[in-house]
């Protein structure tokens, strides 16, 4: 009955035809032999993306046949073990006996973790077939370090975030054919009026067009199952209140100096206990399951990196306001967030930088190519106060980053006066879809 219906998924997948998506700009590496681990939060749209793969070899040429999607994420396939793992290939191939040895076939193989021991069938997949394999899976059990254990170095990890501002504007249908340099005032007086949004709702596919009380309830069911399935499950957490409180506090006031030695005190005070080396692991699974992202200080030494405070930021600018509880959500907090995911997309190491003088700049990025970039983000630069003190901290980081160039990202840029030459002012809708 398993041989059956695997043979009668593989058949159903590959009548398949793509379904309707919003094209991601995500980079594959260029490494051969290796399959591709698509990691990233729940509801990003890994299962579209292995779609968007599948349409990208169709538009090259590439038979239909020789793509198969297949999602173990079936109820019949439950009690399925790594020795039934071969029955995919055999009914694969016992289809298509022609493409053995001579066709590369792409395997895109989704939730394939509800398969102990998956790991090893893969890599065998690799070694004696020729083929090429797109692994993805939900965060629960299908993490960055866990794929580079468990794969022993065959494979290389592709993460996928929400909604970048320019996918925003490609899923609403607005996004700018022409370069942004060359567009009229109109067109950039309306991307403008698109960024507010798009701070305010942020990225998840599901979210977008749905009435604000929606749009809570939905983003606050991702962060219960990333709570229960990807930490409380995972991890045997017994102090949930405090992973709640952490959750709330994290996600509630994004890109602040976040200090575990305060919270952990903020706790106390409020009758819950706990150690203080629980926060830091409740901190390393949040970031493990891709709903909060982390910057440290950029120090010279490891003892001087953790001592520091970190800036924990959201994976998403659309959970902030959920999660605030002034009342009054900072634009300038969503906006830094959605700089430092656009700078991680871009392949940069970020951390931020504390000068002598006590001035801090919210992003130092390094690139593999050596170039380094200072960058500084400020919704409202009008306030000549502001302007100075976002200048002054760009200018003292200079002379400790000599070879970095200098970013200040503004939703305002007419109001930005008196800016430094050796300054890039940008503003921040430009900056983004650069």
């Amino acid at each position: 009955m398993l041989r059956e219906l695997v043979h009668q998924k593989i058949v159903d997948a590959l009548a398949m035809a793509p379904p309707p998506f919003t094209p991601r700009d995500v980079r594959l590496p260029q490494v051969p032999g290796k399959a591709f681990a698509v990691v990233g939060m729940r509801r990003v749209g890994k299962t579209t993306f292995l779609w968007q793969v599948i349409s990208e070899r169709l538009a090259q040429g590439v038979p239909r046949e020789s793509l198969l999607y297949f999602n173990f994420e079936d109820e019949r396939l439950a009690g399925m073990s790594s020795d039934d793992l071969h029955l995919v290939l055999e009914e694969y191939y016992s289809l298509y006996p022609e493409f053995r040895d001579r066709q590369r076939v792409l395997f895109l193989f989704d939730e394939i973790q509800n398969v102990p021991g998956w790991e090893g069938f893969v890599r065998r997949l690799l070694d004696t077939e020729l083929a090429e394999v797109f692994i993805t899976g939900s965060s629960a059990a299908l993490l960055s370090r866990e794929v580079a254990t468990s794969m022993r170095g065959r494979a290389v990890e592709v993460a996928l975030f929400p909604f970048s501002f320019r996918e925003y504007l490609r899923h609403h249908g607005r996004e700018p054919e022409t370069p942004v340099n060359r567009l009229p005032k109109a067109t950039r007086s309306a991307l403008q009026r698109d960024l507010h949004e798009y701070l305010r709702v942020g990225g998840f596919p599901e979210v977008q067009g749905l009435e604000p009380r929606d749009r809570y309830e939905l983003l606050k069911s991702y962060v219960d199952v990333v709570l229960l399935r990807d930490v409380v499950e995972r991890h045997s957490v017994s102090n949930v209140t405090a992973l709640r409180w952490l959750i709330r506090h994290l996600l509630g006031a994004p890109g602040g100096l976040f200090s575990v030695h305060r919270f952990h005190r903020d706790l106390r005070s409020q009758g819950i206990p706990v150690s203080k080396d629980t926060l830091h692991e409740f901190i390393g699974y949040l970031e493990d399951a891709f709903l909060i992202r982390q910057v440290w200080i950029d120090a010279s030494s490891e003892r001087k990196r953790m001592v520091n405070p970190r800036k924990v930021y959201p994976v998403d600018p659309g959970f902030i306001p959920v999660f605030d509880r002034s009342g009054h959500p900072d634009i300038g907090q969503a906006l830094e967030t959605v700089v430092l995911l656009e700078l991680e997309r871009r392949g940069a190491e970020v951390r931020y930088v504390r000068t002598p003088e006590g001035f801090e700049v919210d992003f130092l990025a390094r690139y593999c190519d050596g170039r380094q970039e200072l960058v500084q983000v400020s919704a409202e630069l009008g306030d000549p106060e502001t302007r100075e003190h976002e200048v002054r901290a760009l200018l003292a980081a200079a002379e400790l980053y000599p070879q970095a160039t200098l970013h200040l990202i503004t939703l305002k840029p007419e109001r930005a006066l008196y800016i430094p030459a050796n300054i890039q002012l940008h503003p921040a809708f430009s900056w983004l879809m650069s």
